[in-house]
C-alpha cells in the first residue's frame, strides 16, 4: 500500500522553478535549457521592451548558450527598425530562416547579431492586455531551423515565457501604481511635476547603460533602476506641508524633520510590498535601496546612515545624480533653473565628495542626450 501511495508523487514536474521566487533572468535561462533539450539549436531567447512614452525598444532579459549576448545595454527607436515595426503592425510573428537577407542593413543592432554568426530568428511580439509591450526573440546559429512542427513548440513557450514577463512586469507596474496612489493622496502630489518624474527616471537609465560594463549591470538591472529612480523621494509624503513647502531655508529642527524622509520611503515600500504580496519580484532591493539611501554622501557627511563610498549602492548613487541635476535645471519656489553648463560645473565641483564621480561623468559623457530627454520631457 506504501509503494502505491508514493507512486501517486512520483512525477517531477518540468516546470515547477517557474513558481520559485527567482529573478525573470532565471527564469528566461531555464526555459531555455529546457528548449535546448529538445531543439538545441536554439542559442539564444532575448527579451527586448518597448518605451512607450519615447518609442524606444531596449533590451531588458536574455538566455545566450556559449557565449555573451550581442546586444547589452542596447537602445534603438522601434520607428528605425521596420521590419519589426511590421511585427506589431500585423500582431503577428515574424519568421527570417536565413539572416542574410538583412546583410545591406544599417542598423547597429543587425550588425551586431550578423557578427556573433547568428543565422536565423523567430520573433514574436509580446501583449499585455492587449496593449503591446516588446519582442521576444529566438535565434539560431544554423539556418533554415525552423520547420512547422518546431514552430508550433515554440509558440508554447514563447507564450510560457511571454506570461513570465508580463507577470513581472505587472508586479512592478502595481507596485508603482500604488506608491504614485499614496503620493497623488497627500500634499505632496503636487511638489513634483510628471516632467520632473520622468526625467530623472531617463537620466538614471543613460548613467546606468553607461557604467554597466564597469558594474556589471545587467539589462534587467537597468529597466529596474529607471523604473524605480522616480520613486526616491516617496518618503516626503510623512513630512507636514509646513516643512515641505517652506520657501526658505529649512532651520536646524525642520532639517532634521526633512533627514526622516528616506528611512520613512523604506516604511512605505515595505507596508506596500507586504500589504500587496509583492515583494517576490527580482530587484525589489533596488527599490528599496533608492528610497532609503539616495541622501547618502560619498565623503561619509549624507544620511541617513553616514554610508561612504562603495557601501552606498550603485542605483543609490544613479539616482542621486540624476536627481540633483535635474533639481539644479528645474525652478522652484525658492531659485531659478539651472543652465544646463552651471549645473555641469556643479556636479564636477560635488563628485568624489558628496556625488559618485563615475555617476557623474557617466551623465557628463551623453550631453546630447541629455538635451534630447529635457526636449522631449518639459515642464508645462
Amino acid at each position: 500500500m506504501t509503494s502505491k501511495k508514493e507512486d501517486l508523487f512520483s512525477h517531477q514536474d518540468a516546470l515547477a522553478q517557474l513558481h520559485e521566487n527567482r529573478p525573470l533572468s532565471d527564469k528566461l535561462s531555464f526555459l531555455h535549457h529546457l528548449i535546448r533539450e529538445d531543439f538545441p539549436f536554439i542559442d539564444r531567447l532575448a527579451i527586448a521592451l518597448l518605451d512607450e512614452k519615447t518609442g524606444i525598444l531596449k533590451t531588458y532579459i536574455h538566455s545566450t548558450a556559449g557565449s555573451e549576448s550581442p546586444l547589452i545595454a542596447y537602445e534603438a527607436p522601434l520607428d528605425s527598425a521596420p521590419s519589426l515595426r511590421e511585427i506589431m503592425q500585423h500582431r503577428r510573428p515574424r519568421l527570417v530562416q536565413d539572416l542574410a537577407i538583412f546583410n545591406k542593413g544599417a542598423h547597429l543592432h543587425t550588425e551586431l547579431i550578423a557578427a556573433k554568426g547568428y543565422k536565423a530568428s523567430y520573433t514574436l511580439p509580446l501583449y499585455q492586455n492587449d496593449i503591446f509591450v516588446g519582442f521576444l526573440f529566438f535565434n539560431s546559429f544554423e539556418s533554415h531551423p525552423f520547420v512547422p512542427s518546431v514552430l508550433r513548440q515554440l509558440d508554447i513557450y514563447g507564450h510560457l515565457v511571454a506570461l513570465a514577463v508580463i507577470n513581472e512586469l505587472a508586479t512592478i507596474r502595481t507596485l508603482l501604481s500604488a506608491v504614485k496612489a499614496a503620493r497623488s493622496m497627500t500634499h505632496y502630489r503636487d511638489v513634483e511635476t510628471g516632467s520632473h518624474i520622468d526625467r530623472t527616471a531617463h537620466y538614471a537609465r543613460l548613467i546606468a547603460r553607461e557604467l554597466a560594463p564597469r558594474y556589471h549591470l545587467s539589462d534587467e538591472q537597468i529597466e529596474h533602476i529607471f523604473m524605480f529612480s522616480p520613486l526616491h523621494d516617496i518618503g516626503k509624503i510623512g513630512i507636514p506641508d509646513s516643512i515641505l513647502r517652506k520657501p526658505a531655508k529649512l532651520d536646524e529642527r525642520e532639517f532634521n524633520i526633512m533627514k526622516t524622509h528616506p528611512e520613512k520611503g523604506r516604511e512605505i515600500i515595505d507596508a506596500i510590498l507586504t500589504d500587496f504580496n509583492l515583494g517576490t519580484f527580482s530587484d525589489v532591493n533596488i527599490l528599496r535601496n533608492i528610497a532609503e539611501y539616495h541622501h547618502e554622501a560619498i565623503d561619509g557627511s549624507g544620511y541617513p546612515k553616514s554610508l561612504k563610498g562603495e557601501e552606498i549602492p550603485i542605483e543609490a548613487r544613479i539616482s542621486a545624480v540624476a536627481d540633483v541635476f535635474d533639481a539644479l535645471t528645474s525652478s522652484r519656489v525658492y531659485k531659478p533653473a539651472w543652465s544646463n553648463e552651471e549645473a555641469f560645473a556643479m556636479l564636477r565641483h560635488l563628485a568624489g565628495d558628496k556625488l559618485d564621480r563615475d555617476c557623474v561623468n557617466a551623465l557628463l559623457n551623453n550631453i546630447d542626450k541629455i538635451q534630447a530627454i529635457q526636449q522631449r520631457f518639459q515642464d508645462n
